[in-house]
């Protein structure tokens, strides 16, 4: 039987921007981007994800992803839905024991499958994490520094790489487009390019 992990999940949209980097490419000075007055001391994460899906990965077709993560301060199962005006809905669950997929996830993921779930990917992550403040201490955004190792577990591929994200936060502004704008403008003359994968999943399964 699968196991408990909470009855009602923790639910947040995520609006991101992702970039490909070089390792060890510098990060830019975001404390320039308008509306951003300071920029934390970078924290370091070391983060461990297991994705499911279907033989036929239905819930991939579906622009969906499950998995169970460890370390960071979100630690826990997490589905993200599909991408809906430039944002995921994002639903948390604890960590629970063991692999097999809680009741409270498979009952969520019903609306997209209720065939069996099988490990699909590991995608091993170590992060700087970094908060872009606002003049009042509220956070713009999260810039994060990833190097990442996963594998194909299907495929038996392992594929390496560097990548930025920027996720907005509570004191985001209200145009985000401007926002972004400005953070690709300073991201691509730091070094970076635009993302050759919609996500670390895709990435992961060579997509």
């Amino acid at each position: 039987m699968a196991t408990a992990a909470g009855t009602s999940p923790e639910r947040s949209i995520e609006i991101e921007k992702k970039f490909d980097v070089d390792e060890g490419t510098p990060m830019p000075d975001w404390a320039s981007v308008p509306g951003v007055a300071d920029v934390s001391a970078g924290e370091e994460r070391h983060l461990d994800a297991t994705y499911f899906d279907t033989a036929d990965v239905d819930l991939a077709a579906a622009g969906v992803a499950v998995r169970r993560r460890t370390g960071g301060p979100d630690a826990g199962w997490h589905i993200k839905g599909p991408l809906v005006d430039g944002g995921r809905t994002e639903l948390g669950w604890p960590l629970g024991d063991g692999q097999v997929v809680p009741d409270q996830v498979r009952a969520e993921l019903a609306r997209w499958t209720d065939a069996p779930l099988e490990p699909l990917a590991r995608i091993v992550n170590d992060r700087i994490a970094y908060a872009l403040r606002d003049a009042a201490g509220g956070v713009v955004a999260e810039f994060v520094d990833d190097r990442v190792r996963a594998t194909d577990l299907r495929a038996g591929v392992e594929r390496a790489w560097c990548e930025w994200e920027i996720e907005l936060g509570p004191a985001a502004p209200a145009d985000h487009d401007a926002f972004f704008a400005e953070i690709t403008r300073i991201a691509l003359a730091s070094g970076a390019r635009n993302a050759s994968s919609a996500s670390k999943l895709a990435r992961a399964l060579g997509r």
